[in-house]
């Protein structure tokens, strides 16, 4: 009972969609219309409020972390990691949105804040190395998300490494348009519209 109420709970926190709320209270219209469609803060930057994106990245990591702290207290370290990764699936398929969410990058961030908040600080430095040599968002999120299950694994913790690892190839999957268009060349790079 515990499994479904942390399961449960953290999916229902992920699946709150803050870009898409926010930019309807702002006046911006359904987030979905524009850009890549997507509800997260890349997409929420495309509108030109730079704090409307940053206060969407900002509260898609919360709700994971929050959701991560909060079954931890309450059932222990198992129970933070499994409501963390069920915030991560809430934010990608919200049930309120038809199940059509974001990518996940921030939320990804949020259970890393919530279950290992070191490994945020390896995965700020990866995306920024990688967005220096590359000037790829996309490109930077993918390694960093790469590195992170290896990292954790190295540092000693194989549980959450492998369920960042699952995050990874979920990530993985959500961004495979971007994939796409990294191997055609055709990606924008940071900086660039559209």
């Amino acid at each position: 009972m515990q499994a479904v109420t942390v399961l449960v709970g953290g999916y229902l926190l992920g699946s709150i969609p803050f870009g898409y709320l926010i930019t309807r209270v702002a006046g911006l219209g359904d987030i979905r219309s524009i850009g890549s469609g997507n509800i997260g803060a890349t997409n929420v930057l495309r509108t030109g409020k730079r704090h409307l994106a940053a206060l969407t990245l900002l509260l898609d990591a919360l709700k994971a972390t929050i959701a991560a702290i909060l079954a931890a207290h309450l059932y222990g370290p198992q129970a933070g990691l499994l409501a963390g990764a069920a915030a991560f699936i809430g934010h990608l398929f919200p049930i309120w949105l038809g199940f059509k969410g974001g990518k996940g990058v921030a939320t990804y961030i949020g259970v890393l804040l919530g279950v290992a908040p070191a490994t945020v600080l390896i995965f700020a430095f990866v995306w920024l190395l990688m967005a220096r040599l590359s000037r790829y968002s996309s490109l930077s999120a993918l390694v960093a998300t790469l590195v992170i299950p290896v990292a954790l694994w190295i540092m000693g913790q194989p549980q959450i490494s492998l369920v960042m690892a699952l995050l990874t190839v979920i990530s993985w999957w959500r961004h495979k348009a971007n994939i796409e268009r990294l191997i055609r060349g055709t990606e924008s790079r940071i900086g660039e519209k559209g």
